[in-house]
């Protein structure tokens, strides 16, 4: 039982179809206010005989339900009384095998099913909202009149329904993505959730080790909750420099909470953006179906884009939950936490208990470059020397976790491409620029002016004139931050990995000084970072000490 095909046999009972797809078609080429209703009395005019049950295939996918092997279904393709798409799905990505797969788009469609027992038909229909700018996709049942009770219901098509509509609801190794307004089921980020792990989280043990448990005793802790009649209901920060470990530790948590049991659904909120109705709306939306989904983690990325002053007293008025939010748990993260509305982020019940992400530490460089030596060891080509963490934990002062992580994707890069000679070409011509740049001839002296190593001009065996007086009582700019100078062991001298992970160091810092953004600085990360004003401890939280 469960499948869907298509067939062009003259098996139907009925085949009164073939005008209804001309009403259709009719209806479609010239002005519509409702075609909901016209389908529908289009298809009572057809089938008298018959009661129709109209359902919304957001809330009740039949088809859905048929393809993952609950009902069997059929297409009818008679007389080319149905209209499809038909449609291409290239392979995931370019690396894997195959020309991909082609499938097909019905937009008006008829089908004989087969449900626990009993043999029926119902239509397809799609069309495309004018007002709304979103498509409209509804399933209209037919079912003999002698089983309809007195309210209009067949109790087995209820029974269909509901079995369907309850698979509907359920995710089913996918993640609820909500964009554009909708919400949506994404499969392939809920495959990019798997590949993700706490193991893959370089932070400081302690602070981890209490996330973690944070989130994990919260679903936990229900009984709790409700026995001192407090809401069943959390919202946490994750802020701090960008490149600093939020996105990935959002992963890694709801990869654990989808190996729960029973799971722990995690909704993925993109953007509150929508072309119609407006972001009041999509706010509305995101919490019904947070309420829904009850126990569930509401993630809001970048938090400080997404609640813009216009709409963010409809957004308080949803976190505090004039509504039942029982069960839900907010995490948000953002980049810039003085951005965020004081009641957003120091009211409390709301976010009230926050995570900073830092630079790493040298204890946190040192645990992310072991992290990279255990993913090596089995490469025998990399003579991964376990002095080779202390040095590069060094030589990495002021940068994020996405600077180190290009750091060895970069060093990586260079060894499989044999690039090594290269990159020394290039570091040479670079240390020729930076002399050349603090090198230059005192105009009509003949003579040659160099920096000395506190950066003060000098001139070969010249005396000081009223003019360089003047330039020297003036204030001089503060220097920039130079890159840590850390003394190779000599027994790392000759090694490989050793030699282009200290080049790449440097080309990673130049890239760093040379960034246009000034709030990015040189430690942050490819992207801005935040002023560190908060220097409290890496959590801050009243409820958990």
């Amino acid at each position: 039982m469960g499948h869907h095909e298509s067939t062009s046999k003259h098996s139907l009972e009925d085949h009164e179809f073939p005008q209804v797809y001309q009403d259709f078609k009719k209806h479609c080429s010239s002005d519509r206010v409702n075609t909901d209703l016209a389908v529908t009395v289009s298809i009572r005019e057809r089938h008298r005989d018959a009661q129709v049950t109209t359902i919304s295939a957001h809330d009740c996918d039949l088809l859905g339900f048929a393809d993952a092997g609950h009902l069997d279904t059929r297409l009818s393709t008679q007389g080319d009384n149905f209209l499809a798409r038909r449609t291409y799905t290239p392979p995931t990505t370019r690396l894997e095998e195959g020309q991909g797969r082609l499938g097909e788009k019905v937009s008006f469609g008829y089908y004989q099913a087969r449900y626990d027992g009993y043999d029926f038909f119902f239509y397809e229909a799609r069309w495309r909202d004018e007002f709304f700018g979103s498509g409209t996709k509804n399933y209209y049942i037919l079912s003999p009149k002698s089983s309809v009770d007195e309210h209009g219901h067949s109790g087995w098509v209820d029974s269909l329904i509901l079995a369907a509509s309850k698979w509907t609801s359920e995710l089913h190794d996918e993640v609820y993505v909500f964009d554009s307004g909708e919400w949506d089921k994404n499969k392939h980020l809920w495959k990019a959730v798997q590949n993700s792990s706490w193991d893959d989280v370089i932070m400081d043990p302690a602070t981890k080790d209490t996330l973690i448990s944070d989130i994990q005793n919260f679903f936990d802790s229900r009984a709790v909750y409700e026995e001192y009649a407090v809401p069943w209901k959390r919202g946490i920060i994750l802020h701090g420099t960008p490149g600093c470990g939020k996105t990935i530790s959002i992963k890694a948590l709801m990869n654990a909470l989808d190996k729960r049991s029973p799971p722990v659904a995690s909704l993925y909120v993109k953007t509150f953006t929508t072309r119609c109705p407006g972001e009041e709306y999509s706010i509305r939306e995101i919490f019904q179906k947070a309420r829904v989904m009850a126990p569930c983690m509401l993630v809001f990325e970048d938090l400080d884009s997404l609640v813009k002053d216009k709409i963010r007293s409809y957004f308080l008025n949803e976190v505090d939950g004039l509504e039942d939010n029982n069960g839900i748990l907010m995490v948000g993260s953002t980049n810039h936490l003085d951005r965020l509305d004081p009641g957003i982020s120091k009211r409390p019940s709301r976010f009230d208990c926050k995570y900073h992400f830092k630079i790493p530490a040298y204890e946190e460089r040192i645990l992310y470059c072991e992290y990279w030596k255990k993913k090596l060891e089995k490469n025998s080509k990399i003579d991964f020397d376990p002095a080779i963490s202390d040095v590069v934990a060094k030589l990495t002062e002021g940068f994020s976790f996405a600077y180190m992580k290009e750091l060895f994707v970069q060093t990586l890069l260079t060894i499989v491409g044999g690039r090594e000679q290269e990159l020394d070409e290039a570091a040479t011509a670079e240390a020729a620029k930076v002399v050349a740049g603090s090198t230059k001839l005192v105009v009509g002296q003949g003579k040659v002016e160099t920096s000395d190593a506190n950066g003060e001009a000098s001139a070969a065996q010249e005396e000081p004139t009223s003019s360089t007086k003047t330039d020297g009582a003036k204030k001089q700019a503060e220097p920039e931050p130079a890159m840590a100078q850390v003394e190779i062991p000599e027994n790392l001298m000759s090694n490989s990995l050793m030699r282009i992970l200290h080049k790449q160091c440097v080309a990673l810092w130049k890239d760093m000084d040379n960034s246009s953004d000034s709030e990015a600085g040189r430690k942050s990360g490819p992207s801005n970072g935040e002023d560190d004003a908060d220097d409290e401890s890496s959590k801050q939280c009243a409820e958990c000490g």
